[in-house]
């Protein structure tokens, strides 16, 4: 169970506190704050991914906050210390949907005194967070940065069918039948976001044979630049064939779990201690919250996109485009860019109306704010600079 006891100071930089915010959306937001020391500073709002926290931001946070910004970065609804909502498969995941969260946000903002938010940043999962704060309230986040998820645009909704001539399927449908392709492969295979949708997902990585901590640090190894087979590149089409050029953590052979993917490549131990990235008295930090909550409310978002629920709410704003300053920073090494065909193309060409650019960072994977801080805050700082 989430707990309303601050991070210990010991496990953060310098200029860097814990705190909660009370009140926000029916939540008890757990946030890591710098930048506090002057008022009425602008405010940057960092959202992070899947299985991270706000603390996947701790190696940024103290430059953004040097250059003059308030920075704050939340457990995301679902995650870490952050309560007040329920966690659970049998509980309804619909209010674990990007848009509750795009909610969750907005009472954030309102309850920390701020009007506007120079931008709101996003990692993972929380990309498809901060751009859809951009796109839906571009009066109140004035720009986007997104990180490893480019954002693919408002989805159509089927145009001109009253005449009999028929709609596109379903996204369920679509899924349903992408999964059936893939189970033909040989070796069969799976989507990942298809197997973090079931009931069994969180047991097998909370309960796993190897422990959480052992279980975290061969994900993170997995997907970082550390794992060297990491090497990118576009897909043509989302079909099963093209899917399955995707290393295992993305569509994972049908008959093992996540917790079997990770084990067949766990870091040796020289790896591990070589690792300036993600020490382990920090990936401590990380084994403790998950050791304590499982990982279904971060899961629970994997649910509201497989069932429809995300399609479904998403569908109201077809047509409408991000068109505050948006940008793109990724790992060179992060398979995250390209694992939805023409996503990344998508967004630069035009989901995006006022793009700055994509940055790919070598030497970093999916991680890369945590691989590679120096250069992610100097990426940050260089677009938040330059806008007109």
């Amino acid at each position: 169970m989430p707990i309303q006891t601050p991070y210990d100071g010991s496990v953060l930089p310098t200029g860097i506190r814990s705190r909660f915010v009370e009140r926000v959306n029916g939540l008890t937001v757990h946030i890591l704050e710098a930048g506090v020391e002057a008022p009425r500073r602008p405010l940057l709002l960092l959202l992070h991914g899947f299985p991270e926290l706000a603390y996947s931001w701790r190696k940024v946070m103290p430059a953004l906050a040097d250059a003059g910004y308030h920075v704050v970065a939340p457990d995301v609804r679902g995650y870490g210390r952050t309560s007040g909502a329920d966690v659970g498969f049998d509980g309804d995941p619909a209010p674990y949907s990007t848009l509750s969260k795009v909610r969750d946000a907005v009472w954030l903002v309102s309850a920390l005194g701020h009007r506007e938010v120079a931008a709101a940043i996003g990692h993972d999962a929380g990309a498809g967070i901060a751009a859809w704060c951009a796109l839906i309230r571009p009066d109140l986040f004035r720009s986007v940065a997104m990180m490893s998820a480019p954002f693919g645009g408002a989805p159509a909704v089927p145009f001109d069918t009253a005449g009999g001539r028929g709609a596109a399927p379903a996204a369920a449908t679509r899924g349903a039948e992408l999964d059936h392709a893939l189970a033909k492969l040989t070796p069969p295979r799976k989507h990942y976001q298809a197997y973090y949708s079931t009931r069994e997902a969180n047991e097998h990585m909370w309960r796993c044979p190897q422990g959480v901590h052992a279980f975290l640090r061969g994900y993170y190894h997995f997907k970082s630049a550390d794992w060297e087979q990491n090497r990118p590149h576009p897909l043509a089409a989302l079909t099963a064939d093209e899917l399955a050029k995707l290393p295992r953590y993305y569509v994972m052979d049908r008959d093992r779990d996540m917790a079997e993917t990770v084990a067949r490549e766990m870091p040796s131990a020289e790896q591990i201690a070589a690792c300036a990235w993600l020490p382990d008295r920090e990936l401590a930090v990380y084994a403790a919250e998950y050791e304590r909550n499982g990982f279904q409310g971060g899961l629970q978002g994997y649910r509201c996109g497989t069932s429809g629920i995300a399609a479904a709410e998403f569908s109201v704003f077809t047509g409408r485009t991000v068109d505050v300053p948006a940008c793109f920073i990724s790992g060179a090494s992060d398979w995250g860019n390209y694992q939805t065909a023409g996503a990344i193309e998508r967004m630069r060409d035009g989901a995006c109306t006022r793009f700055r650019g994509i940055e790919l960072v070598e030497g970093a994977g999916h991680w890369v704010q945590q691989e590679q801080p120096e250069r992610v805050a100097a990426l940050l700082l260089e677009f938040l600079g330059g806008q007109d």
